[in-house]
């Protein structure tokens, strides 16, 4: 099925001014130029899937404001081919990001009913992401070491067992606080020693442990 052209038309509007008004590398707004949001949202909010604002998905979880997207997408830093670990797949929207961006993608939902939304939307679009159902702390060491690892929910502090399945030299770009969070760019330097940057504050879903069965 073709895509509505007001939809195209109004993703590529709402891209093209986040690019004017942030530095954002180009590489990740025409990613996100690709990626009909409108797909990730109940029928009845299709029509607002392009104002640059959070909406409400199942499980009481939100889909992030279109800017969040692209600008941790950006935080990361990779290139094409790089291993990435996203934790909060939520409707698989920054999922599918990732894979625009040529990533290859592992994902965490601990919302089992979440899970099975993204694993359709993503299938229906034809992108290619490794979704599991488990609890997000964790990580998937099965599949580490990860190029750089996204977090999509506001964690408590620092997940450590994440920055173990980091390579050396990789990245976790992650929401940290309680209320509302400091977004951190949490870079590996050796086994023993990170190097954190703050990119400003932020408001996110918390990060909560283990997973929740349909």
């Amino acid at each position: 099925m073709s895509e509505s052209k007001k939809y195209i038309d109004r993703r590529h509007r709402v891209m093209d001014e986040i690019a004017n008004r942030s530095n954002i590398d180009q590489r990740v707004i025409e990613a996100m130029k690709r990626v009909p949001r409108q797909m990730f949202v109940d029928s009845h909010l299709k029509e607002m899937a392009y104002y640059d604002r959070p909406l409400p998905i199942a499980a009481g979880q939100t889909i992030s404001q279109i800017y969040t997207v692209a600008m941790q997408t950006n935080l990361l830093e990779l290139e094409k081919g790089a291993t990435v670990l996203e934790v909060g797949t939520g409707c698989g929207y920054q999922t599918a990001v990732l894979c625009e961006m040529g990533f290859i993608v592992y994902s965490i939902e601990r919302q089992e009913e979440l899970y099975h939304i993204a694993q359709q939307n993503l299938d229906s679009l034809g992108y290619n992401a490794l979704l599991v159902h488990g609890d997000g702390f964790a990580g998937l060491p099965q599949y580490a070491p990860f190029d750089g690892v996204l977090i999509t929910c506001g964690a408590p502090e620092i997940p450590r067992k994440l920055i173990e399945q980091l390579i050396v030299s990789g990245k976790m770009v992650a929401p940290i606080g309680k209320g509302v969070q400091e977004m951190m760019v949490i870079k590996k330097i050796s086994e023993e020693e990170n190097q954190i940057t703050k990119e400003g504050a932020y408001k996110f879903v918390p990060m909560l442990p283990g997973k929740v069965d349909k």
